[in-house]
């Protein structure tokens, strides 16, 4: 009884630090983007969360701003666009792009659409593909929500993504493990199940980038799985953990699937997303290397073009 509410009361401490990173204020700009955006959607919107490379590096000139726009429903947001709601159900999430004019700047973003219930629910253990929990264990902020009820939901479920995202990494490691090894082989899992065109240690990166946050994090993390510290600042594993041959397969069978997913997302942006072909054509040539020329006939024909512009680009190495 006393691990369990060590447990819970870890597990309190963890969302307390959780909400108070999520209300972190942003750059005013990233703010007048999200009135942008609000105005944009309507009354259907009940927060965006602000995530990515701008938020990371602090750096907006020439970038794409990254959100999650939460909603209280498809039907709200889509009364008459039943084709965009059925697929944001299957294949969640819908993205699309925005650009406002700041100060005299254009501010571009990307933002993906999810409802508060899947928001929750992707964030959570139950959901096997990383895209989402993976996502939401890094840096992010919440730059606005409808009401207190929706930030606490809200900052729960950023709470359960770091969770999530720890659980399915901890059965990983061996009797005992530094600090050190627990996020970068988080990331390392993760990235690798979607296509990705950035380079393979992009989750050092991150975690190099925001060290203080991820030793603040790891004690508070592990506590709530009854991690404990041992000699010389290591952890030891958890019991009652998955086996390793069964968290490897489990790891492996991911990997699989998210690169179908990663395809099916691709393609269907390609279709969703104005100027998709165009953002995916700039998003990989910046961070591979690999040159990419959108044809007109390519913007005829997305779906067609998306599933062409992917096996190219496999060939030459843009995807890992």
């Amino acid at each position: 009884m006393t691990v369990l509410t060590t447990q819970t009361e870890q597990r309190a401490r963890l969302f307390d630090v959780i909400r108070k990173e999520l209300a972190t204020p942003v750059d005013p700009r990233v703010g007048a983007a999200v009135e942008d955006l609000a105005k944009r959607l309507g009354d259907a919107v009940v927060g965006v969360m602000f995530y990515g490379s701008c938020l990371r590096t602090g750096d907006l000139s020439e970038k794409i701003l990254d959100f999650y726009v939460i909603v209280e429903s498809y039907e709200a947001l889509w009364p008459r666009r039943r084709f965009l709601r059925l697929a944001n159900r299957l294949l969640p999430p819908n993205v699309f792009y925005a650009e406002c004019v700041v100060g005299g700047e254009t501010l571009r973003s990307k933002y993906a659409v999810l409802s508060l219930a899947d928001f929750e629910r992707l964030c959570g253990p139950d959901t096997f593909n990383s895209s989402v929990w993976a996502r939401f264990a890094q840096p992010v902020r919440m730059v606005w929500a409808r009401d207190k009820a929706t930030e606490v939901r809200l900052a729960r479920a950023v709470t359960d993504a770091v969770l999530t995202t720890i659980g399915e990494t901890l059965p990983l490691k061996r009797a005992t493990f530094g600090p050190g090894e627990l996020w970068p082989r988080a990331f390392t899992e993760t990235y690798a199940v979607e296509l990705r065109s950035e380079k393979q240690d992009k989750g050092q990166e991150i975690v190099a980038l925001y060290q203080e946050r991820y030793d603040a994090l790891t004690p508070i993390v592990l506590a709530c799985f009854g991690s404990r510290a041992v000699d010389g600042g290591r952890y030891s594993r958890p019991e009652n953990l998955p086996s390793l041959d069964k968290i490897t397969s489990r790891w492996s069978l991911r990997r699989r699937q998210g690169k179908i997913l990663s395809v099916l997302r691709l393609i269907k942006a390609a279709s969703t997303f104005e100027g998709g072909l165009d953002y995916l054509a700039w998003k990989i040539s910046r961070h591979s290397g690999v040159p990419l020329v959108v044809t007109p006939w390519q913007r005829r024909h997305p779906v067609l073009a998306g599933l062409t512009m992917f096996w190219r680009l496999h060939r030459k190495g843009a995807f890992r």
